[in-house]
Order: C-alpha cells, then sequence, then structure tokens
C-alpha cells in the first residue's frame, strides 16, 4: 500500500443519512485490494454500499417516492 503524508489535514464530514464526503484528491483502498483515485477537490464516498459507482456515491442512498395523482 502506497501511503503519503500531506501538507495539511483531509477534511471528512460525515452526513447524516448520506455518503462521507471527503476533501480530495484520493485513492480509496478497496476490499479486494484494488484502488480507486479521484483527483476531484471533493467526493462523496457510499456508505450504504447501492451505488452502482461504488466506492463513489450516485445518490441511490435516496428514497424515491413516487407522487400520488390528486384524488377526486
Amino acid at each position: 500500500m502506497r501511503y503519503e503524508a500531506a501538507d495539511h489535514a483531509r477534511r471528512v464530514t460525515v452526513t447524516q443519512d448520506g455518503p462521507v464526503l471527503v476533501e480530495g484528491p484520493v485513492e480509496v483502498v478497496l476490499d479486494d485490494g484494488s484502488i480507486a483515485t479521484s483527483d476531484r477537490f471533493l467526493v462523496a464516498l457510499c456508505t450504504c454500499r447501492r451505488s452502482r459507482r461504488y466506492p463513489w456515491c450516485d445518490t441511490s442512498h435516496r428514497q424515491r417516492v413516487r407522487s400520488q395523482p390528486d384524488a377526486e
């Protein structure tokens, strides 16, 4: 594994019912040992594992509610 000292602390924000936000760039080591990288200034890491782009969040954690037509 590769670890390098950062010139400053990375900010990690834990959100309620959502992803973990991490200031980038980041390298994420997955369960199988592979590494996912992103050079974005802020990345959203999936914590629910529903994302089709895991480990990146694609908002699959949001509950989709269909609106009901007005009953008359």
